[in-house]
């Protein structure tokens, strides 16, 4: 099947936004934006229960680059597929997505939960991976927890569901920037759109047991990897230890970051980001 433009939502962006249309993948539709630019592709993985409005700060605090994100089935406005995956799965789609709008070599980024799926990705599809980069992720169920309070209140979608339960539990959920600057919360609010309840719950169970520490040493991409040090659930303990398992690797501390310290502290990571991958092979 086509792909086929959301023109509700096309005729309300500037030229120089992206394109939202949908494509069919494994009998899903699949909400897909994508921003032309130059260089290597760079594609996302969101967070669990996340649409990809919420990265579209990132995504405008590197104009240039072209950039590729969907949203996983049941979040966003994907439609929702009869069965759970695991991320083996996911990747899966991924790849055929990327054979669908025809492209070959790309960039990943992954962010908290997505990092899980990216760093899935580069395991499976080595020649389609580039560079990786992890932000705010861990290696999965063999790593260190974050706060339990945190972890809780992550367990729901309420967060996405409730403007009020958002505004009261980001502190603690999010932490870091979100604990000093409470209007993020409002302007992060702006831009969700709610996930099934079965799609959260899918994306969670894809990740029961799963966990890459046993292969980690495989990954041949460059690797850059950010954590915030503000993060209550993902400490940055488990970036380091990423950190020693990947051989090819570059690790930052996002000093006063926190979980969503890759669209409230652009300035501080995008140069980072540029540096990474606008690097020569030699330089890496």
């Amino acid at each position: 099947m086509a792909a086929v433009i959301d023109s509700q939502t096309r005729s309300s962006q500037a030229a120089t936004d992206p394109l939202v249309e949908y494509i069919e993948v494994d009998g899903v539709m699949l909400r897909v934006a994508t921003r032309p630019g130059k260089g290597v592709p760079l594609f996302l993985f969101n967070g669990i229960g996340a649409n990809f409005e919420l990265v579209f700060p990132f995504m405008d605090a590197l104009p240039d680059k072209e950039m590729i994100i969907f949203d996983i089935p049941g979040t966003g406005r994907s439609s929702m597929w009869w069965r759970p995956r695991r991320f083996s799965g996911l990747a899966s789609l991924a790849n055929k997505l990327l054979d669908r709008m025809g492209y070959q070599e790309v960039d990943i980024l992954g962010v908290s939960w997505g990092g899980a799926l990216a760093q899935q990705f580069a395991r499976q599809y080595p020649d389609r991976c580039r560079r990786l980069i992890l932000a705010a992720t861990s290696a999965g169920a063999i790593s260190v927890p974050g706060k339990p309070k945190a972890l809780i209140k992550m367990a729901t979608p309420m967060r996405y569901m409730s403007a009020q339960y958002m505004q009261e539990a980001a502190p603690h959920i999010y932490g870091g920037e979100v604990r000093r600057k409470p209007h993020l919360v409002t302007e992060h609010s702006a831009r969700l759109i709610p996930p099934s309840i079965t799609g959260y719950l899918y994306q969670l169970m894809a990740g029961i047991g799963w966990t890459s520490v046993h292969w980690l040493h495989k990954l041949l991409q460059p690797t850059l990897i950010l954590a915030g040090d503000d993060d209550p659930i993902v400490p940055p303990v488990n970036s380091r230890l990423m950190s020693l398992l990947i051989p090819n690797n570059r690790l930052h501390i996002v000093h006063g970051g926190g979980h969503l310290f890759l669209v409230h502290s652009t300035r501080k990571v995008v140069p980072i980001i540029n540096r990474f991958l606008d690097a020569s092979d030699d330089e890496l």
